[in-house]
C-alpha cells in the first residue's frame, strides 16, 4: 500500500514538475511575473519531493543512489534543479531557470517510464564500493555544470540574435547582457572539468581493481575522454587563444551534445559499465 502511494505521489512531482515548466515558459513569452513566482514555488514543491524520495531511497537501499542508469537520472534531474533554484536566487538571471527545467524536465521523464531493471538493481548491490560512488557523483556534478553551461551558451546566441536583429524589449533585458552569458558559461566549465577529472580517474582506479579484463578502448572510456579533451579545448580556446563569442558558445553547445551521447548511449555499449538500459 505504501510503495502505491509513493508511487502516486511520484507522479503528482512529475505533474507538478510539468506545470512549473509550462509556467516558466508563459512568462518566457508574456513576461508574465505572476507566472514565474508561481512556477518558482512550484519548482520548489519538486525540489522538496524529490529530496523527501532520494533520502527514502537511501534508506531504502542503504547507499547513495546512483549505480544504475535508473537512479543516475533521477540524481541528474534532481542536480538540475538544485542548480537552477540556485541561481534563480543568487543570480536573478531570467529564463536560465525555465531552459534548465526544460532539460531537467525531460531528463525526469525518461526516468519516470523507464522500466525498472532488477538485473540492474542486483548488479548495483554488487558494486558498491565508495570509491565508485564517489566516481558516479563527480561525474554526474560535472554533468550538471555542463548543463547549465550549455543554458548560457543557448542563452547567448538568443541574446545575440535578438541584438542583430533589433529585436528590442523586455526579454531583451530579461535574457541578460552578452558579456554576463559568456562568463557564467565560462565559470560552469571550469567548475565541470577538474570535476571530471575527478570522476574519470577514480573511475579508471575503480575499474582497475575490479575489472580484470579492462578494455582501455571501451565506448565508455573513451567517451568520457572526450567529453574532457572538447571542454579541455573550450577552455583552451577562451584562456590562450581569447577566442569569445559565437565560435565559443557553439563548441561549447557542441560538447554538450557529446555529453549526453555518453550518458544515455555509450553506457549501454559498454562491455563493463554497469549502467545497463
Amino acid at each position: 500500500m505504501l510503495e502505491v502511494s509513493m508511487t502516486r505521489l511520484h507522479e503528482i512531482t512529475v505533474v507538478l514538475y510539468a506545470l512549473s515548466v509550462l509556467l516558466y515558459f508563459i512568462d518566457f513569452l508574456h513576461n508574465n511575473r505572476k507566472a514565474n513566482r508561481f512556477a518558482f514555488w512550484l519548482l520548489a514543491i519538486v525540489w522538496v519531493l524529490q529530496t523527501i524520495f532520494l533520502f527514502l531511497y537511501m534508506i531504502k537501499t542503504g547507499r547513495f543512489p546512483v549505480l544504475t542508469i535508473f537512479e543516475g537520472l533521477y540524481f541528474y534531474a534532481w542536480v538540475l534543479i538544485t542548480l537552477s533554484l540556485g541561481i534563480n536566487k543568487l543570480l536573478r538571471v531570467d529564463f536560465t531557470v525555465f531552459f534548465t527545467n526544460v532539460l531537467g524536465f525531460i531528463v525526469m521523464v525518461v526516468h519516470t517510464f523507464a522500466p525498472v531493471q532488477v538485473e540492474s538493481q542486483v548488479l548495483a548491490q554488487k558494486l558498491v564500493s565508495e570509491l565508485l560512488l564517489i566516481h558516479i557523483t563527480a561525474a554526474i556534478l560535472s554533468y550538471g555544470a555542463f548543463s547549465l553551461s550549455f543554458v548560457f551558451s543557448l542563452l547567448y546566441l538568443l541574446q545575440y540574435d535578438l541584438l542583430k536583429r533589433k529585436k528590442w524589449g523586455k526579454r531583451l533585458l530579461r535574457i541578460g547582457d552578452l558579456q554576463k552569458l559568456e562568463h557564467m558559461s565560462y565559470v560552469l566549465a571550469v567548475i565541470g572539468v577538474p570535476m571530471l577529472i575527478v570522476g574519470i580517474i577514480l573511475g579508471i582506479q575503480w575499474a582497475y581493481i575490479k575489472v580484470p579484463d579492462l578494455i582501455w578502448f571501451d565506448p565508455k572510456i573513451l567517451g568520457s575522454l572526450t567529453i574532457l579533451l572538447s571542454y579541455s579545448i573550450y577552455l583552451y580556446l577562451r584562456v590562450r587563444k581569447q577566442i569569445y563569442g559565437k565560435t565559443l558558445a557553439y563548441w561549447n553547445i557542441a560538447s554538450f551534445f557529446i555529453v549526453l551521447i555518453n550518458f544515455f548511449l555509450f553506457g549501454s555499449l559498454s562491455t563493463f559499465h554497469f549502467w545497463y538500459t
